[in-house]
């Protein structure tokens, strides 16, 4: 089992490189195993290149039994204890969705309230606050979206997305890249247009039946 998670966090990593969302050495991943131990990606290593034994391991207090982690693992550590059902995570840096964040400031969610697919496989896209790159201030600055935010923008950062597995992580970042570039290009054409307030009122119930998975 440990070695399939391993495996699937390689594969993630390769997948979310090639997406052009992840450049060089930027971003980390981790899992959590079945022993409760966080597996992580290892700092300063190309994630086409990342390899099995390349990746770190951590207690869940931040103890480093084995490599060298990422050293934004404690916005990854804040979440495995703030929520138990997060079983992986993604960090990348997608483009279009950090433009957002840049040229925007004032924005606290995505506007995606006109994109009914976004709605329902989604729902909201909040923007945390800035944070320094490796700080705690990282972590703390998440755990008021959590756990109702599965999929969210670090302003002028990256992306984040937290799943019950990799595949939710990992297909959250790419929807999240994908949505904000329609939106940018909406915005190129005149501005993208809201939903009628019982559309949104409507689909919003529908998200909620569903379930917070991101689809």
């Amino acid at each position: 089992m440990s070695d399939a998670l391993l495996l699937d966090l390689l594969d993630a990593c390769r997948r979310l490189h090639a997406g052009g969302l992840l450049a060089a050495s930027d971003g980390n991943l981790s899992v959590r195993l079945p022993n409760g131990l966080i597996a992580m990606t290892p700092s300063g290593v190309p994630k086409a290149k990342v390899q099995l034994k390349d990746l770190a391991h951590l207690q869940l207090d931040g103890t480093i039994l084995e490599g060298r982690p990422s050293s934004e693992r404690a916005m990854h550590l804040a979440i495995y204890r703030a929520v138990p059902q997060a079983r992986a995570i993604v960090h990348a840096h997608p483009p279009t969705a950090i433009a957002w964040s840049l040229a925007r400031p004032d924005l606290q969610e995505l506007p995606s309230d006109g994109l009914p697919e976004v709605i329902l496989a989604a729902g909201r896209i909040p923007i945390v606050p800035m944070a320094l790159p490796g700080t705690e201030e990282m972590g703390a600055n998440l755990l008021p979206f959590l756990p109702a935010h599965r999929l969210m923008i670090l302003a002028r950062h990256g992306g984040l997305c937290w799943g019950e597995h990799l595949d939710e992580a990992a297909g959250g970042m790419e929807r999240l890249e994908q949505v904000a570039t329609i939106l940018w290009k909406a915005e190129i054409l005149g501005g993208a247009k809201p939903l009628m307030p019982d559309e949104l009122e409507e689909l919003r119930a529908l998200r909620t039946k569903l379930g917070p998975r991101i689809i």
